[in-house]
């Protein structure tokens, strides 16, 4: 590996370590390292500081990690794969898929007279939001069988979007005070909702996404140089790009269903990935993305947990200069 990859990898991993520990510490209340480290560690420390590190700040530290890592790599993907420096991880209507189950679970059951909660309505709204993003790949996977052109999907995947969001919004329209609170609630993304019985759901999606983002690393660095070319050297165009697409669901799909829409992420990470690193080797620019997006969102989320603000917010704050700055350079550079 080159010195100045090799070099930027130790530093953002010294920095996600250190920050990963930092976000223990933070919160409604701050507790110090050696308490944090004494309660991950058994070691003698107040009953209730231990449940906060270990039930609420641990947990929602590793979603942090999971979803920083599998929302930059879906965006790259989708970047690399649309050949769009503005394509993120929701450009195929996923997250519109989601937000579609999530509205049919929490909007339309009271209306059925279907009402509950707990841990049973917490996984329900997981489950109706993966639900609604493997349909939309299903439908989105049934279209490239007929379609050749990739931009003509990506404008179909935004129509498709724009339709799912005037279904939702109807549902919202319709639906009682409470179901429309929770529903604007999810909307807003929290790393914090995710219970230890989701996140041993939410870990293996995004751990099988990861690997299937590696095992197309061959087709994305064919992708980059257009699609006939990839044709030329025998690769498979139909296939990869049902690979990315099952990659993207699984990835931003699923943290999606158990963290709400958490934007930007996915469209920045990685243009600050490139800049970093300065390649376009998906070799090193895939676990650099994975690696600067668990950067960013661990510090999002302390952010969002210090001025008490949904994380959501912050990402879109960070997320907004950098997107009008890859659009102003791209401008110029025309």
């Amino acid at each position: 590996m080159k010195r100045r990859p090799a070099l930027l990898f130790a530093l953002l991993s010294l920095a996600a370590a250190a920050l990963f520990a930092v976000d223990l510490t933070t919160g409604a209340v701050s507790i110090p390292l050696s308490d944090v480290w004494a309660a991950l560690t058994g070691g003698e420390v107040p009953a209730a500081t231990a449940k906060i590190v270990r039930s609420i700040r641990l947990l929602k530290a590793v979603v942090a990690v999971a979803a920083g890592a599998a929302l930059a790599v879906s965006g790259l993907q989708m970047q690399t794969l649309f050949r769009n420096p503005l394509a993120g991880p929701y450009v195929l209507g996923i997250s519109s898929g989601a937000s579609l189950g999530v509205a049919l679970f929490l909007l339309g059951a009271p209306v059925l007279g279907l009402t509950g909660g707990g841990a049973a309505a917490s996984l329900g709204v997981a489950g109706a939001a993966w639900i609604g993003s493997a349909i939309v790949l299903a439908v989105i996977a049934a279209v490239g069988r007929r379609i050749k052109e990739i931009m003509v999907m990506l404008i179909l995947g935004m129509m498709f979007s724009s339709g799912v969001g005037a279904v939702v919004q109807m549902l919202q329209y319709l639906s009682h005070e409470d179901a429309l609170k929770s529903f604007v609630i999810w909307t807003m993304g929290s790393l914090g909702e995710v219970t230890a019985a989701q996140l041993a759901l939410l870990l293996p999606a995004v751990v099988l996404g990861l690997a299937l983002s590696v095992a197309a690393i061959k087709p994305l660095n064919l992708l980059l140089l257009g699609e006939h070319y990839a044709r030329t050297m025998g690769l498979d165009i139909r296939r990869s790009r049902q690979l990315l697409f099952l990659s993207t669901t699984l990835l931003a799909g699923t943290v999606t269903a158990f963290c709400g829409p958490i934007g930007f992420v996915g469209l920045a990470v990685p243009h600050v990935a490139r800049m970093l690193f300065r390649e376009a080797d998906h070799r090193i620019l895939l676990p650099a993305a994975a690696l600067t997006g668990i950067v960013v969102l661990l510090v999002c989320d302390i952010v969002s947990k210090q001025l008490t603000l949904p994380v959501n917010t912050i990402t879109a704050l960070l997320g907004i200069p950098i997107v009008i700055w890859v659009v102003v350079r791209n401008q110029t550079a025309a």
